[in-house]
């Protein structure tokens, strides 16, 4: 049987070396590499992660007895089934906003509102905000289609605009509820939400500060220019930035595609969080509100709504039946690229975390003696930077270092839950999937993924780590 690292690196190794070396498609070279990583992989060990992750008697016999082609065509599945709706929406979405000018009449909004040199705080805050009740990935399918607006106006600032969008959204996936990862992280701690809630926005702000400085950093040090990508060129971009205000869609219109499904999946959030603390004393009105916006406010639904209103606003100024066609399908088209990459990077973060790898980590750390926060970091960032979910990383954490939240400590356990948050945005590459979605989504290249995304968290990741040990220190709530 292979130690878990040693099959981690074998994997890692062959992914760079197809993408770098042999200049292979991403799609075949992760695939190539998940085939790697789940061969070297022994049903032992497979046998452990399923028993790790709580999985009954029969559903582990049942993954262990799988073939390889099964296990990875299976990976495979479970990400396109949880971002392929989506990114085909969110694709069709952004054609639409920037074919329609939506996009371009809500960035003159917002230009007049904060004015031009405050584009990227505006965007910062307004990524950061949305982020707190709504994942990462839908905000930045939101998002995008404004910072390309606003990008050609001043192709130098594209790449702050980028970083922007990705900083502010990116740390509330992990520091603040309702989010999965630090939900959990909460409830096995015995925190309460509040505190942590409290604690995530306090950290999250540090973080963000600190991200938007190096985004200023790296966007002096390298240039990243604005690039033709499959839903729209730079061209047809310029000729809506120099369109008359009369000429594009309204801004209520413009806006709403982008506010409404923030407001459903918002609104579903809150609902269930309300509806569960009344327990059985919640009304009728609620359990109706309640299930009313489960079914709308789920994302995949609230998105399709979105989409329908968005696809009538480009239909509205077009009023071209084969051009309408056209560019449906040139998103669907883009979408579909980027589907099959990003569950290509899905199946192989998957093989990698059925080797075992968390539990590996886990008897690493119990074998050195550390400090319990830079403990939890470093745990959560090991077994992020091995697999690729921030979310997994955050529960293999909370499972090695979750009995240190009841020992005589000298601060709040909600610091503890923190640093692992942060720990689980260090570092992000190759398999994980939202690499995948920036890099096709925005035309960068790999290596320019890596400086301005995987860097940027990194940053991000580190400086919350040390805020929390000074909070800790500070402020010990003891």
């Amino acid at each position: 049987m292979i130690d878990p690292l040693y099959i981690i690196l074998i994997g890692t190794a062959t992914v760079l070396f197809c993408i770098i070396k042999l200049k292979l498609h991403a799609a075949v070279s992760l695939l190539l590499a998940a085939l790697v990583t789940a061969f070297l992989t022994s049903p032992e060990q497979v046998m452990a992660f399923a028993g790790s992750q709580g999985m009954g008697e029969k559903e582990t016999q049942v993954l262990v007895n799988m073939s390889l082609g099964k296990r990875l065509a299976a990976a495979f599945g479970n990400t396109s089934g949880k971002i392929g709706i989506l990114i085909a929406l969110a694709s069709i979405i952004g054609t639409a906003l920037m074919r329609s000018g939506g996009a371009e009449r809500i960035i003159r909004a917002l230009l007049k509102l904060f004015g031009k040199k405050n584009t990227s705080i505006a965007l910062l805050t307004g990524s950061f905000t949305l982020a707190i009740p709504v994942f990462f990935d839908t905000v930045f399918y939101l998002m995008i289609p404004l910072v390309k607006s606003v990008g050609v106006r001043s192709s130098k600032q594209f790449g702050l605009y980028l970083m922007t969008i990705i900083a502010g959204g990116v740390m509330a996936h992990s520091l603040i509820p309702p989010t999965p990862g630090p939900l959990f992280v909460a409830e096995e701690m015995g925190i309460d939400l509040g505190a942590m809630i409290i604690g995530g926005l306090c950290v999250g702000a540090i973080t963000v500060v600190c991200g938007y400085f190096y985004a200023l950093w790296a966007n002096r040090k390298w240039d990243l220019p604005m690039r033709d990508t499959p839903d729209i060129t730079i061209n047809d971009l310029k000729q809506f930035s120099e369109k008359k205000q009369e000429e594009l869609p309204s801004l209520w219109l413009s806006s709403l595609p982008v506010v409404l499904p923030i407001i459903l999946i918002t609104g579903n959030t809150f609902s269930k969080m309300a509806l569960e603390a009344a327990g059985d004393n919640a009304s009728d009105v609620q359990r109706t509100i309640a299930n009313l916006f489960s079914t709308l406010g789920d994302a995949n639904i609230a998105l399709l709504i979105s989409t329908l209103i968005v696809m009538y606003v480009l239909w509205k100024r077009l009023k071209d039946i084969d051009l309408f066609k056209k560019f449906i399908f040139e998103a669907l088209s883009s979408a579909g690229m980027i589907i099959l990459i990003t569950s290509c990077g899905g199946a192989f973060g998957q093989m990698l975390q059925q080797t075992g790898i968390g539990i590996r980590v886990g008897e690493l750390a119990a074998n050195y003696q550390m400090a319990v926060l830079p403990l939890a970091f470093f745990i959560s960032a090991g077994v992020r930077t091995a697999q690729g979910s921030a979310t997994v990383a955050m529960v293999t954490a909370i499972g090695v270092i979750g009995g240190l939240a009841q020992a005589d400590l000298a601060f709040h356990p909600v610091y503890i839950a923190l640093a692992i948050g942060c720990g689980s945005k260090v570092f992000a590459w190759m398999n994980d999937s939202a690499f995948w979605i920036i890099t096709k989504m925005s035309g960068m290249e790999e290596k320019e993924t890596i400086r301005y995304f995987s860097f940027l968290l990194l940053v991000m990741g580190f400086s919350g780590l040390i805020a929390v040990m000074l909070l800790s220190k500070l402020l010990p709530f003891v």
